[in-house]
């Protein structure tokens, strides 16, 4: 079993494009292109949380072998505003660079301000002969038409599901992690599509060399979404409501909508079912929006979820 202190998410992030999983063939072929020939132009990330975004990134920059001293990591959501862009981004475009062109990974650019994101356009093509700008975030919409238009932008979808339960069960083989198939599959159900969060729980709740749901006051903060999904497995609906609507935080409701979405089996087997969920679920996002206690909302949807087939 690895030490604990070392991150799984770091252990096995990808670090070559052989080791990446694209959306299709032509993606690949497309940032295969930019490597041979060194050369990319402005681009823009876009996808949930844990899916690869700043992974792919780093591995293009790897691949075109850019100077370390060409290249300049930002953490959009510490630093946003309009006088870090003209005195720390412009300051480091500015100069001239040791190869070809300087580059600048912007990962969360969707917490940038409007201001901002107005003061990076102008730097985009002022300085777009010596410098290309990588652009990383959750919600697209979320970023200016004038960024977009300068940018070529890339949907990093999340990867199938069997897929991401296989990448969680080689990591575990791989530490000696010893583990069944119905507790692993809680925990993907907890994060899914966030391969990173899954990861972390899993490194999290396995320091005994067993992976194990979480209990008593070994609990961490995440940790009653792996329980939750446990007690809706088993169909004790009622059980899970009340970890849930007790633990969950204001702003993770609408997360909540869109991980019932993606968990369709949970609410039902049949096509029917699953068409009967979806159409709760909706009508429950469409709600959140307007209702003024978000938790009756979100307890209201799950009574409906549990009566479907009834």
């Amino acid at each position: 079993m690895a030490e604990i202190n070392t991150l799984w998410t770091e252990r096995y992030r990808p670090q070559t494009l052989d080791g990446y999983v694209f959306k299709d063939e032509h993606q690949r072929e497309l940032i295969e292109s930019w490597v041979k020939a060194k050369n990319i132009p402005h681009l823009l990330f876009s996808g949930g949380a844990g899916v690869g975004k700043t992974t792919l990134a780093r591995i293009l920059i790897n691949a075109m072998e850019v100077d370390q001293y060409d290249l300049k990591e930002i953490n959009a959501s510490r630093n946003n505003g309009v006088d870090y862009i003209r005195d720390t981004i412009e300051g480091f475009v500015s100069t001239m660079p040791f190869g070809e062109f300087k580059v600048v990974l912007l990962d969360e650019a969707d917490y940038l301000s409007h201001n901002a994101q107005a003061t990076l356009r102008n730097l985009m093509e002022k300085y777009s002969a010596t410098a290309k700008f990588i652009l990383t975030c959750n919600y697209a919409r979320k970023i200016m038409p004038a960024l977009h238009s300068r940018c070529q932008g890339f949907e990093i979808d999340k990867i199938d599901h069997t897929e991401f339960t296989a990448r969680v069960a080689n990591v575990l083989l791989k530490e000696n992690i010893e583990f069944d198939i119905n507790t692993l599959d809680s925990f993907v159900k907890a994060s899914y599509p966030d391969l990173r969060k899954c990861l972390n729980l899993c490194q999290q709740n396995s320091s005994t060399g067993t992976l194990k749901t979480p209990g008593g006051s070994e609990k961490a903060a995440d940790d009653y979404k792996i329980e939750m999904v446990d007690l809706f497995k088993k169909g004790k609906i009622r059980e899970a409501r009340t970890i849930l609507c007790s633990n969950i935080q204001a702003e993770e409701i609408e997360d909540f909508f869109r991980w019932a979405y993606d968990n369709l089996d949970i609410w039902g087997e049949t096509p029917q079912s699953q068409d009967a969920a979806i159409l709760i679920i909706r009508q429950g996002l469409v709600n959140h929006a307007v209702v003024a206690d978000p938790e009756v909302n979100l307890a209201a949807c799950l009574v409906e979820l549990s009566q479907i087939g009834q």
